[in-house]
C-alpha cells in the first residue's frame, strides 16, 4: 500500500483520479494550487486507487495524505 502525500501546503485544485482507477508510478493524481501556481502531485507507485482523502477545494498541509494506492 502506498500513500500519496502533499509535497507542500495548498488548496486541492483538481483531482485527476477516482476510487478504483489504475494508476502508474509518476502519474498525476491531484493538482494543488499554491501562490497562484499549479503543483502536480504524482503517485509514487503503480496500483489501484483505494481511497481519496480530500475533496476539490480542501486545504492540505505538507505531508497530509491525499490518496491511498493499493
Amino acid at each position: 500500500m502506498s500513500e500519496v502525500k502533499a509535497s507542500m501546503a495548498g488548496n486541492v485544485w483538481k483531482i485527476n483520479v477516482q476510487v478504483g482507477d489504475e494508476v502508474s508510478a509518476g502519474e498525476d493524481v491531484v493538482i494543488l494550487e499554491s501562490m497562484k501556481m499549479e503543483i502536480p502531485i504524482a503517485a509514487e507507485a503503480s496500483g489501484t486507487v483505494k481511497e481519496i482523502k480530500v475533496n476539490e477545494g480542501d486545504f492540505v498541509n505538507e505531508g497530509d495524505v491525499i490518496a491511498v494506492i493499493e
